[in-house]
């Protein structure tokens, strides 16, 4: 079986147990690595490295600071894309689900944008 034969039965599984539980497959994030410390590499990269990165970022603080939620969003989206074109040298796959992987993309930015944006201090 070829990697996209074995990625078709896998998104139809999701899709299956989707329609089992109720969700639409769309919500449901297939993410691959390929061993235990690559799982434990990027899940690191995902909840400390990329939002540390982002969070330091000039004009994503300055929005932050300066602007409502909004703008604040579309300085932070511009800054994860800016951490992640720097996260190519270092790890392709992760770049390659960010840039190839809607869902995965829509699910990282979200996620870094909850672990970084503060409302307390915004505004």
């Amino acid at each position: 079986m070829s990697i996209e034969e074995n990625i078709k039965a896998v998104r139809k599984n999701i899709s299956d147990a989707a329609a089992v539980s109720g969700r639409r497959p769309e919500d449901i994030v297939l993410v691959a690595a390929t061993k235990m410390n690559d799982a434990d590499r990027v899940r690191r990269l995902i909840t400390e490295e990329i939002p540390s990165r982002v969070a330091a970022d000039r004009a994503y603080q300055n929005a932050r600071r300066n602007s409502d939620k909004q703008n604040a969003r579309i300085e932070h989206d511009k800054a994860l894309a800016r951490v992640m074109t720097a996260v190519l040298q270092d790890d392709t796959e992760l770049f390659k689900q960010f840039t190839d992987n809607e869902s995965f993309k829509r699910w990282l930015t979200d996620r870094v944008f909850a672990l970084t944006y503060d409302e307390r201090k915004a505004g």
